[in-house]
């Protein structure tokens, strides 16, 4: 009765086929069916040997340490092991059919285990992109590329994409043409922007360049791996440049009206870099900004300051501005601290005193030694001027003025020298009559009110 009631369907499911076009066998129509089962199996085989390997997998990779790449290599092959077993199963799958029974038997089986090898492949490859978007984006085009290549579709759609297009004065432009380029330029821009990023790594491990020679050299390969980059994938692709001669005398007329300012901000860096001014790690002020410099960039230089602060400024304010450099020429930086003393102290004992006191902050140079000098004979104490020198302004200077008048203050003390405060004497022309005010008279005491308790007698 069962198997009479399978035949039913069957006949059903080839009646239907033959309705619309597909002419099928019944033995190919239990062999399609018998390979949507082994996939299934397949797929179901993988999750729980996934399932079984995971927690033995993740054991052993907690045991690594110092290897971050290795450990993100087998992290990415963690996340992704049932659809590594999968493929591997169909594979199995497909060697025995093809010994068991004759290869046609076993194509669908074969179209899943290419298919799923090439996502595998596809998707552990991406993962070298950082961006996750980006890395997904391109996971699904290849994939997508490599799917029409297994089905036999990707010749057809090449041809139907070339078919349509327009002329362009001798130049045909088509949907080919146009992903072609796209493709070509996105994969040569981002090689030459890893090759500038590995050049730039090692012209930091440079030390016979100074600093900014090693931002403007790698900056200037930058820019030329990319454009060459851009160059070649045009040529590659079969566009000609001089078509653009148009396009680009537009680009050229925007870039000078409307992009004024960024490429100010641009020529300003590489002359930043040229002349050596300002270069990484150097300690500037420019206005009410005082850090120190983190990074050039193309657009803006990147300014740390005290407080954790990071300012973006841009490079033609660099240019066309005041800045003051702590570090142009030499690290070496001199502070002045401004400070009075009372006119019974001896001067020269203050001036000594001074400059011990300075020279036992362990931030103050010895070469060129602290000097202490006398500046005015003011209304109320005599006032010095105390010099001395440093060699880290990138840590700041407050806080070592800060630590300096400190010394100052304890030394004078226990030298019983006074830091005198400005007073004042008020006089008065003539007699000057006081008199008393009357005291308040004290408030009246309150008297207790007395309880006026009559009881009616009782008649």
């Amino acid at each position: 009765m069962e198997s009479n009631w399978i035949k039913q369907a069957g006949d059903a499911v080839l009646l239907w086929l033959a309705h619309n076009g597909i002419m099928f066998t019944r033995a190919a129509l239990t062999w399609t069916l018998a390979q949507f089962a082994i996939i299934v199996g397949a797929f179901g085989l993988a999750l729980i040997v996934a399932h079984r390997l995971t927690p033995a997998f993740e054991a052993y990779i907690r045991q690594i340490e110092g290897r971050p790449r290795l450990l993100r290599f087998l992290a990415i092959i963690l996340r992704r092991l049932k659809w590594i077993v999968f493929p591997l199963v169909l594979w199995f799958a497909l060697l025995v059919m093809r010994h068991v029974t004759w290869p046609s038997r076993s194509y669908l089986i074969g179209l899943a285990a290419s298919l799923a090898t090439a996502w595998i492949l596809i998707s552990i490859a991406s993962r070298a992109i950082r961006s996750r978007f980006i890395a997904r984006v391109v996971a699904v085009a290849a994939w997508m590329i490599a799917a029409l290549a297994i089905l036999g579709l990707l010749n057809d759609l090449i041809v139907a994409l070339d078919a349509v297009g327009i002329d362009f004065q001798g130049f045909r432009l088509t949907p080919l043409l146009l992903i072609k380029a796209v493709t070509v330029l996105v994969v040569l821009v981002w090689l030459a922007v890893a090759a500038g990023r590995f050049i730039d790594a090692h012209l930091s491990a440079i030390e016979d360049l100074s600093p900014s020679m090693q931002v403007l050299t790698a900056k200037l390969a930058k820019a030329g791996l990319i454009v060459a980059a851009v160059l070649m994938g045009l040529s590659l692709v079969g566009i000609n440049l001089t078509a653009f001669a148009v396009f680009s005398g537009a680009v050229g007329l925007g870039v000078g009206f409307g992009l004024q300012k960024v490429v100010s901000n641009l020529i300003s860096g590489v002359i930043l870099l040229i002349d050596k001014s300002i270069k990484p790690g150097d300690v500037i002020s420019v206005g009410d900004t005082y850090g120190r410099i983190n990074e050039l960039a193309a657009r803006y230089a990147s300014v740390i300051s005290r407080d954790g602060r990071e300012y973006l400024i841009p490079n033609e304010d660099l240019i066309t501005s005041q800045v003051v450099n702590w570090s142009y020429s030499s690290d070496l930086v001199r502070l002045d601290l401004d400070f009075g003393v009372a006119y019974s102290a001896d001067p020269h004992e203050v001036r000594k005193l001074a400059r011990e006191v300075s020279a036992t902050h362990k931030r103050v140079q010895a070469v060129p030694p602290p000097v202490c000098h006398i500046t005015a004979f003011g209304d109320s104490s005599v006032n010095y001027k105390l010099r001395f020198w440093i060699r880290d302004p990138d840590k700041g200077t407050v806080n070592v003025r800060g630590d300096i008048f400190l010394l100052l203050w304890d030394a004078l003390k226990e030298a019983d020298m006074q830091i005198p405060f400005p007073q004042r004497d008020v006089g008065f022309k003539g007699p000057v009559e006081v008199r008393l005010a009357e005291p308040p008279k004290p408030a009246p005491k309150r008297r207790p009110r007395k309880r006026a308790a009559s009881r009616k007698s009782a008649q």
